[in-house]
């Protein structure tokens, strides 16, 4: 694939992203319902990105990007995790808003504006909500953390990463100040975040937070 179509790079993009913090490879059933897509069009993508050389598949087996595949999904990630960053350190965007705005410029902008984007922030190396924006050359600073959802009760630590899955859930945390880098406990029904303070999360909530080990 010498020219990437938006489609596919959404597919790369989403393979590449399944397995930044747990390590199990994405089932084509799964990227379905990720994508909101029919199972039928994954299908049909998968055969041209294996054939493409972009992805390894065997039938009804998990799907894993090869070298080349997981150069293009980081360079699709880098566009869209620098954009997010830049909507909300100039533009004015709030976290929870710039998760679709990105997923929308991605695949349009140049790569000439989009390295002044990263000189004017500075080269940053992660997003709005912790996750890391790779290098040009596709390597990736790593960050450990571990998912609040199995963290034990009294575990402190400080936030890392927040998935952008649901706003709600952003909306919520930043309500209270919540956000990267943040120190927390993890108590019954949800997080302190200061004395006497406690925000209580849903179990769904409580997986799409990762703190300090």
């Amino acid at each position: 694939m010498k020219h990437t179509t938006p489609a596919a790079e959404d597919y790369l993009k989403t393979i590449y992203a399944h397995t930044e913090w747990q390590p199990n490879p994405i089932t084509p059933s799964a990227l379905a319902a990720r994508l909101g897509v029919a199972p039928s069009s994954v299908t049909e993508m998968v055969k041209k990105l294996a054939a493409a050389g972009q992805i390894t598949h065997v039938p009804y087996g998990p799907l894993t990007l090869t070298d080349a595949g997981s150069l293009r999904a980081t360079a699709v990630v880098r566009r869209h995790r620098l954009i997010e960053t830049w909507l909300v350190q100039e533009m004015g965007y709030d976290w929870d808003e710039v998760h679709d705005e990105a997923e929308i410029l991605e695949h349009s902008i140049s790569d000439r504006l989009l390295a002044a984007i990263d000189a004017r922030l500075g080269s940053p190396t992660h997003d709005p909500h912790g996750d890391a924006i790779p290098a040009v050359d596709g390597s990736v600073a790593s960050v450990r953390g571990v998912v609040l959802a199995t963290a034990p009760l009294g575990h402190t630590g400080s936030i890392v990463r927040i998935s952008d899955r649901d706003p709600a859930v952003l909306r919520l945390l930043a309500g209270h100040e919540v956000g990267i880098d943040s120190p927390i406990e993890r108590v019954d029904g949800g997080i302190r975040v200061g004395p006497g303070l406690t925000v209580r999360l849903t179990a769904e909530a409580l997986a799409s937070i990762w703190v300090t080990a």
